[in-house]
C-alpha cells in the first residue's frame, strides 16, 4: 500500500509544479486493464474525450467536476463508474483519482477507428514502465486509433 499512497502525493506533487497543471502515472498495465493515477490542479481541465468500454473513477483527494451528456461532481472518498459518453473532466480543487480502465471490450467500438482517440491519459510519466511494456503501449494506441497517438 506505500506504494500507492507515495504515488498518490508524488502526482499532486508534480501536478502543481507542471506547466499544464497535471499529471499521470500508470501503476498497473495488464492487457485491458488499466489503472492510473492522474492528478489535476484547481482550474485545469481535461478536455473532451471518448470514454473507454468501462471505467471506474476513485477520488482520493479534491473534487472534479465531469460534464458531457450530464454534469456529476465527484469528491474525496466516492467511487463511481463514469459515463459510456464523451466528457471532460474539470478540477473544482486539487485533486487526485485513481482511474480504472478497461481500453478494449470485443465488440465494443469506443477505442477503435479513425479519430477515436481517447485522451484518457493527458501525461503519461513513461519512466515507470519497462521498454517492452511502453512499446507494447504505442502499439496498441497505433491498433486503436489507426496510426494515431496522443502524445499531450
Amino acid at each position: 500500500m506505500a506504494a500507492l499512497t507515495d504515488a498518490l502525493t508524488t502526482a499532486i506533487d508534480i501536478a502543481r509544479e507542471a506547466e499544464n497543471g497535471r499529471h499521470a502515472e500508470i501503476l498497473v498495465l495488464d492487457g485491458p486493464l488499466r489503472q492510473t493515477v492522474i492528478a489535476l490542479t484547481k482550474g485545469v481541465t481535461l478536455a473532451e474525450h471518448n470514454s473507454p468500454p468501462a471505467a471506474s473513477i476513485q477520488m482520493i483527494q479534491g473534487k472534479v467536476k465531469i460534464t458531457g451528456e450530464e454534469s456529476t461532481v465527484i469528491q474525496t472518498g466516492f467511487l463511481e463508474a463514469l459515463t459510456h459518453h464523451r466528457h471532460a473532466v474539470e478540477a473544482l480543487e486539487d485533486s487526485v483519482f485513481l482511474l480504472t480502465t478497461v481500453t478494449s471490450v470485443p465488440g465494443s467500438e469506443s477505442h477503435s477507428g479513425p479519430g477515436a482517440l481517447t485522451g484518457e491519459l493527458p501525461q503519461i510519466d513513461e519512466e515507470i514502465l519497462t521498454e517492452s511494456d511502453q512499446a507494447d503501449a504505442l502499439r496498441e494506441t497505433d491498433q486503436q486509433t489507426g496510426g494515431g497517438r496522443l502524445d499531450s
